[in-house]
C-alpha cells in the first residue's frame, strides 16, 4: 500500500527548502508537491501532467488561455504545453502528477 499524507508532504517540502519535491516515482506515475515562491518558473514538460490544488487560489495559464483556480480544482496539461500559475496567493500549494 502506498499512502502520501498531505501534512507530511508539506512538512517535507518545507524542510527541503525547495519549491517542489518528488514523493513517488513508480511505473508510469510521478507525484510531487509544488509551492512556487512568488513566481512560477517552470518550463513545458515532456509528459502529460495534472494538478490538484491543495491550497490557495490564482490564475492558471495554458498556451495563452487563462482560468481562475482554487483549492480542490483539477488542471490538466498535455506534454510540451506552455503553462504557469499566475497571481497566486501566498498559501498556494499543489499536487503534481506526471503520467507517461
Amino acid at each position: 500500500m502506498i499512502k502520501i499524507q498531505e501534512e507530511q508532504a508539506m512538512e517535507n517540502l518545507k524542510k527541503s527548502g525547495k519549491e517542489f519535491i518528488s514523493l513517488l516515482d513508480i511505473n508510469n506515475l510521478s507525484v510531487e508537491i509544488y509551492k512556487p515562491d512568488l513566481v512560477d518558473k517552470q518550463k513545458p514538460h515532456d509528459r502529460d501532467e495534472f494538478y490538484i490544488i491543495i491550497s490557495g487560489s490564482g490564475i492558471f495559464e495554458l498556451e495563452g488561455k487563462t482560468t481562475a483556480f482554487q483549492r480542490g480544482d483539477f488542471l490538466f496539461v498535455p506534454a510540451f504545453a506552455e503553462h504557469r500559475f499566475l497571481e497566486f496567493t501566498e498559501d498556494f500549494t499543489t499536487w503534481v502528477f506526471f503520467i507517461k
